[in-house]
């Protein structure tokens, strides 16, 4: 994000606001900035005396401030970090007194995860002023593939188009989940190569075969016989295989299929752009556009929320998994 690289060099060049607000709903970024701050802005030697760590769980505003108003000992300036300050919501505005005139030898970085100022206060508004107000959104499934490519390109690794989404089904939109799991693949494979599907199932238990993934694409395809395959895989897996998140997914995919059928133009860069997916998965949209027509579809959205409703228990309290995985099949197909 071209934000945070203009946070992190102007880091580096010394021209360091006095307060940074991280807010948002991601909080992989918010620890990112965060931990940069902690590990750069002071040396080893004067971390000792001038860099604080605190939690919002533990402290009021007013001690935060207590703490920002000393000045440092030994060194340019002191750094203040206020770790889960979401906990201090209800009085995060008594901020806005020191907003207004702030230490300028301490540098207060509040990390407000999960959560966000409303614009319209005046604490939003003096932070904005004298210091730099950072928002962490949370990003869509369809994004999560884009970001995965770009943190492993930095990196100086690869990852074909299905291994990045069977990482983003398995693991949902957390980045800090899916960074980890990134972390565990680095350390086994030489930079330059390549993560594979078969890398993914050999080392962190997602099968290439039997995923949402591929049931979506054989269902597309109507191969009624792989799909029955991955149905029984799941109902023999329960817990690996949520069917809640089967049905959410069948039931975007048959919802991005009555898209499909509404655009005019279906060229590969248009669909793509329209329903926000990859260019490499546009072929299977298209297959899946000829095999069910709208009406199929919107049919087949009307079915899935009703066995939504039965996988909660509602009208059928006795339905197990594998029962509602076979009506699944028979509502599709």
């Amino acid at each position: 994000m071209d934000e945070i690289k203009k946070i992190v060099n102007e880091v580096k060049q010394g021209a360091i606001k006095p307060i940074y607000f991280l807010m948002g709903e991601e909080p992989y970024y918010i620890d990112k900035i965060s931990q940069f701050m902690e590990q750069s802005i002071l040396t080893e030697e004067e971390k000792g005396f001038n860099q604080v760590v605190l939690y919002g769980r533990d402290v009021s505003i007013d001690e935060i401030v207590s703490s920002a108003k000393r000045y440092p000992m030994m060194a340019e300036r002191q750094v203040i970090i206020v770790k889960e300050a979401q906990h201090l919501s209800r009085t995060i505005e008594q901020l806005e007194a020191y907003a207004l005139n702030p230490q300028p030898t301490t540098v207060l970085i509040i990390c407000y995860k999960y959560k966000k100022l409303d614009k319209r206060k005046k604490v939003y508004k003096a932070i904005s002023k004298s210091g730099y107000i950072f928002e962490s959104k949370k990003l869509y499934e369809n994004q999560v593939g884009d970001w995965i490519r770009r943190v492993l390109a930095g990196k100086k690794y690869g990852i074909t188009p299905k291994a990045a989404q069977m990482l983003v089904e398995f693991l949902g939109t957390d980045l800090g989940k899916i960074n980890n799991e990134l972390e565990k693949l680095q350390l086994i494979l030489p930079k330059g190569e390549e993560i594979t599907p078969k890398l993914i199932e050999d080392n962190i238990g997602i099968s290439k075969d039997y995923n949402n993934f591929e049931l979506r694409k054989a269902i597309g395809e109507r191969n009624v016989l792989k799909a029955t395959q991955i149905m029984n895989y799941f109902a023999q897996n329960p817990k690996d295989n949520p069917i809640i998140v089967t049905i959410s997914l069948l039931n975007n995919f048959f919802a991005q299929l009555l898209h499909f059928h509404g655009l005019k133009d279906h060229s590969k860069g248009s669909v793509a752009s329209a329903l926000k997916v990859s260019p490499y998965f546009v072929g299977e949209y298209i297959t899946a556009g000829r095999n069910f027509s709208m009406k199929d579809c919107s049919r087949i959205v009307g079915h899935l929320r009703t066995i939504d409703v039965k996988s909660k228990g509602v009208g059928a309290v006795s339905a197990t998994q594998a029962d509602l995985l076979k009506e699944l099949l028979i509502v599709i197909f």
